[in-house]
């Protein structure tokens, strides 16, 4: 009799580690179907200047997800120091979790707290303090250093 409580609690034991086993196999398909990671959901956005669309995969930080709920979003650009285009926000972002500040790279989007803007990045920049990194563009940068338009639609592009 003792056998076969045994043999019954391991066949169990055994089912229950195979059903999940199955159950996180499914997950991890869905997880590379949808493209999810470990934070949640990524993140794109559509940039459009003019005939020109762009596209942006954006980082999982308390920041972006502040301005991704200002999407749609029409900024009006202007060139900063030859190195960026930037753009007043229609209110400031939260820098929750932030580190103290970033060092941009071309394609580079980022937040700067103390003016609450946000700027994207044509040439590589040093550090500074106070710029949050939302993502990156997904393609050349040069699309939005030789932009002729001062107008840019910003939108949530749901996969």
């Amino acid at each position: 009799m003792k056998q076969k409580v045994l043999l019954l609690s391991l066949v169990t034991a055994l089912s229950g580690a195979i059903f999940l086993n199955q159950v996180d196999a499914d997950n991890t398909r869905q997880t590379q179907r949808t493209g999810e990671n470990e934070k949640g959901k990524s993140m794109k956005i559509r940039i459009k200047l003019d005939s020109k669309t762009l596209t942006a995969t954006l980082e999982d930080n308390a920041t972006t997800r502040d301005f991704v709920a200002l999407l749609p979003l029409t900024l009006t650009l202007r060139d900063y120091n030859r190195t960026e285009k930037i753009s007043d926000l229609p209110k400031r972002l939260s820098t929750e979790g932030a580190p103290s500040g970033s060092d941009p790279n071309i394609g580079d989007i980022a937040y700067y707290a103390p003016w609450g803007n946000i700027a994207m990045f044509y040439r590589d920049f040093g550090y500074s303090a106070g710029l949050v990194k939302l993502g990156k563009l997904d393609g050349d940068a040069d699309s939005i250093r030789n932009t002729e338009t001062t107008k840019a639609t910003v939108e949530l592009i749901k996969e």
